[in-house]
């Protein structure tokens, strides 16, 4: 190992014309008979290109300043013990956009009108193009969704992960699942068939039930004295417009309060003691024995 290699670099002494300091970009010595290559038109827009993703993130990152959330959100302690439990939160909202994507797709080809409702999911279901696919995964993923939401906080009241300092994050929890089983419920009612029909009307009248605010909340469902067409309109806004940004607002602070607080350990898992110091009587007993004189 040279020595020039441990000297940092201003103390260095300036290496001679050509020589370089022994890095690998060193000069040659005569440039005229052996110029340094210069990359092409083709190379220069290839490097333009490999780079330009990085750049773009880069160009983002300065704007929005991201990376430090996503470094925490990534890059967080995990406790010890944990487990696939933990992984139910993000099924939840795995399912979420899953409804979120089918959604979208078909909303393109309903219509929200008491005459047309019906025949509309059977153009989908029958004529579109992977219309019965989607329209299953929008079905059936709203029952799954509701499942794992249920796991998802069974798991946390049961490892206590509601208690201090997390129980403004358990009360986001609880609203997100109220506003899961309203959409669920305002979705029921939107292919409009008989099923769909009388189901419905069982559930505004339980809601009626309700004290003080039941009566005014069936009223606001209904949209008027009885179900009908304007009945579904209500139903399909808060189904598509009202509950969705809802939901996002709160996922979005639920996420957060995660990365900022963490999660708990199982409740099987120990913590571990800390350590306590010896007595000063058995460190003295121990340098008596060693032939150490006692401390004065």
């Amino acid at each position: 190992m040279k020595l020039d290699s441990l000297i940092p670099a201003p103390l260095r002494k300036p290496a001679k014309p050509g020589e370089g300091n022994g890095s690998k970009n060193a000069a040659p010595a005569d440039l005229k008979t052996s110029p340094p290559e210069r990359p092409s038109d083709t190379e220069r827009l290839t490097d333009k290109a490999k780079d330009a993703p990085a750049d773009v993130l880069a160009w983002v990152d300065q704007r929005t300043a991201a990376s430090g959330f996503l470094t925490g959100m990534l890059y967080r302690k995990v406790p010890k013990g944990t487990n696939w439990f933990y992984t139910l939160g993000s099924a939840a909202l795995f399912a979420f956009i899953v409804q979120a994507v089918t959604g979208v797709f078909l909303a393109m080809f309903y219509t929200p009108s008491p005459t047309e409702a019906y025949a509309s999911i059977s153009h989908i279901n029958n004529d579109v193009f992977l219309g019965q696919f989607v329209h299953g995964m929008h079905k059936w993923g709203s029952s799954l969704m509701v499942i794992l939401i249920f796991l998802h906080m069974g798991r946390t009241f049961f490892f206590g992960a509601y208690k201090y300092p997390r129980e403004l994050n358990w009360v986001i929890g609880v609203v997100l699942l109220i506003l899961t089983m309203t959409m669920a419920f305002t979705g029921y009612l939107l292919p409009f068939d008989q099923r769909s029909f009388w189901a419905s009307v069982v559930g505004i009248n339980i809601n009626g039930t309700g004290p003080v605010v039941g009566p005014y909340l069936s009223d606001f469902l209904r949209a008027g004295p009885e179900l009908g067409a304007t009945t579904l309109s209500r139903f399909y806004a808060i189904h598509m417009l009202l509950l969705p940004g809802a939901i996002i607002a709160l996922i979005g602070a639920h996420l957060y309060l995660v990365v900022k607080l963490g999660t708990t350990a199982p409740p099987w898992v120990r913590a571990e003691k800390p350590k306590i110091a010896a007595p000063v009587s058995q460190l003295d007993a121990g340098a008596e024995g060693n032939g150490a004189p006692p401390p004065r």
